[in-house]
């Protein structure tokens, strides 16, 4: 059990779709990467909401400021197989980081959620970084069947759609991100739970797709 869960050995050889394949110890360090990148992502949100909800929001903004950092590393180490889909993630995450820039130099850093909460439509330029955040979970229950993955697919939404559109008050917002930073740190810490293998999935469909990427660039 313990060579199975070990992040710094090779696999024995896999028998996948494609053929077999091996779990490298590089693969295995990504991996550790993304679960630390999702565990540090879910604190520094529950400690942004905590803050908040303790203190008020002028400092929340350099909670969400790592929230983001550890976001955007999630996705640099994460194991899609779908380029598209990851590349849609990514984009999204940046969309959202350029969003928080714009909103930070428009209202001020510690202004920044007051700003959010007189002018609603604004969460539209942050929006991306959390629809990011609900591609991972929706990963993460497709890929796991993880019930706060699903928590985070689901509630993330809910709560920034209900504000932009005024349908849901500032306290059921509120709300619904603090289950979601709660379901975030949940997943984050039961992630290492599994062995490393799981977050590789099967690589030999990722070796077929990469390999038909490539010949369809070489005949292009």
């Amino acid at each position: 059990m313990k060579q199975a869960n070990s992040y710094f050995q090779d696999s024995n050889s896999i028998k996948g779709i494609y053929g077999d394949f091996i779990v490298t110890s590089n693969d295995k360090k990504e991996v550790l990467l993304y679960r630390l990148s999702i565990l540090f992502c879910g604190l520094f949100f529950s400690i942004g909401i905590t803050q908040w909800f303790t203190n008020g929001s002028d400092q929340t903004w350099f909670w969400l400021l790592f929230m983001s950092i550890s976001m955007g590393l999630s996705l640099k180490w994460i194991h899609i197989y779908l380029r598209p889909l990851h590349q849609i993630l990514t984009i999204l995450w940046i969309l959202g980081c350029i969003g928080f820039l714009i909103l930070s130099y428009h209202f001020g850093v510690t202004n920044l959620f007051y700003g959010l909460r007189e002018n609603p439509k604004s969460i539209l330029l942050i929006g991306p970084l959390f629809a990011s955040l609900t591609g991972i979970g929706f990963k993460e229950f497709f890929c796991f069947r993880r019930i706060e993955a699903i928590g985070i697919t689901i509630f993330i939404p809910i709560a920034l759609i209900g504000y932009l559109t005024e349908l849901a008050n500032e306290n059921f917002t509120f709300t619904m991100l603090a289950v979601s930073s709660l379901l975030l740190l949940i997943l984050g810490i039961r992630k290492f739970n599994l062995p490393a293998e799981a977050d590789i999935g099967d690589k030999s469909v990722f070796d077929f797709l990469e390999s038909q990427r490539k010949l369809k660039a070489s005949e292009s």
